[in-house]
């Protein structure tokens, strides 16, 4: 493929809410001397590197350039008795990543199965779920800036958090990935703990990777609407972290409150069920609305605009602050 470059290009494929706003250049590569070029060619400023878009709201068109990784492959480049090493293209639909590991026996991203986006971008997002986060299978990040230099950032130096890392912050915005390293595990193990996702698997008498990768796959459609259908970006919000005093006012009112303790201090609440409680489930503000099946996933009806969906994240918003004291955050990146 090497370099394509496109003008006033549509990027209707190129975010999962489905919205036709337009980018002033569009640039894909597929290998880091291709993406070194460019970056050597110079790019129009603003200049914005995405995945597959899948965490992406555009509230207009981009004025600037838009870049697109296409660095393809997944290459074993270390192993030992119980862990392998593999070096994964930031390019690389995170999906197929997942499936690749569970063919090969490699334990630990299953757990991941169907999250949209990139591999690129999963480092970026620190993404979870179901008690698992990429964090903790990540190595090292390869990364190229805009003057062409190379670095490797070990995962130490990542600052990983809740959804959360260094390469959000805007300094570091120029910075683009391009590999990500993963440690995988050679021996039987899983993590099960989170939710009912245990209780759920009880009616197997054994477990293994392909059958809990098909339960996590069909419980990720029979919550969540297919992009293609339905335009969304998955979880719209972060889920909050309240401390425990504050908990324990809400559980005095809302004695059913769903939560998970992460520490002494800190109990996290899922926002969808907070969203829900504010009667938001199912309802639309124009063209953009609350899922039906899930409060915690705003979507596109069809013909919404990037700002009608900020319009209803802002009433959702004051919604659950004004009801419960608590300040829910966006999940996905807003853009323009």
């Amino acid at each position: 493929m090497k370099i394509q470059a496109f003008r006033n290009y549509s990027l209707l494929a190129h975010n999962s809410f489905g919205l036709d706003v337009k980018a002033a250049t569009f640039i894909e590569y597929d290998s880091l001397e291709d993406l070194k070029t460019v970056l050597a060619d110079g790019c129009v400023a603003p200049c914005l590197h995405i995945g597959a878009g899948s965490n992406l709201l555009f509230v207009k068109d981009y004025e600037g350039t838009i870049l697109h990784s296409c660095i393809k492959g997944i290459d074993v480049t270390g192993e030992e008795d119980q862990f392998i090493s593999v070096r994964v293209g930031a390019g690389v639909v995170w999906d197929d990543f997942v499936a690749y590991c569970v063919e090969q026996g490699w334990y630990g991203v299953e757990n991941l199965s169907l999250i949209p986006g990139e591999v690129g971008s999963s480092a970026v997002q620190n993404i979870g779920a179901y008690g698992v986060e990429v964090k903790d299978l990540i190595s090292s990040v390869e990364t190229v800036d805009r003057l062409g230099q190379e670095h490797v950032f070990q995962v130490n130096e990542c600052e990983y958090g809740y959804r959360s890392s260094i390469f959000k912050r805007p300094e570091m915005r120029q910075t683009f990935i391009t590999y990500v390293n993963f440690k995988l595990s050679k021996e039987e193990h899983y993590v099960l703990d989170y939710g009912s996702l245990q209780k759920e698997l009880e009616q197997y008498s054994e477990i293994n990777l392909k059958l809990l990768r098909k339960h996590i796959v069909d419980i990720r459609k029979n919550k969540l609407p297919d992009p293609a259908v339905l335009g969304n970006a998955g979880s719209f919000f972060v889920n909050p972290v309240v401390s425990s005093e504050h908990f324990k006012v809400l559980l005095g009112v809302y004695p059913q409150i769903p939560f998970y303790r992460i520490d002494s201090d800190s109990v996290k609440i899922p926002a969808g069920w907070l969203i829900e409680q504010c009667g938001w489930k199912g309802k639309s503000l124009g063209n953009a609305g609350v899922y039906d099946k899930q409060a915690l996933v705003l979507v596109n009806r069809g013909g919404a605009t990037g700002a009608e969906i900020v319009a209803l994240s802002d009433a959702i918003r004051t919604s659950v602050f004004n009801k419960f004291g608590i300040a829910i955050h966006p999940e996905v990146n807003f853009v323009g």
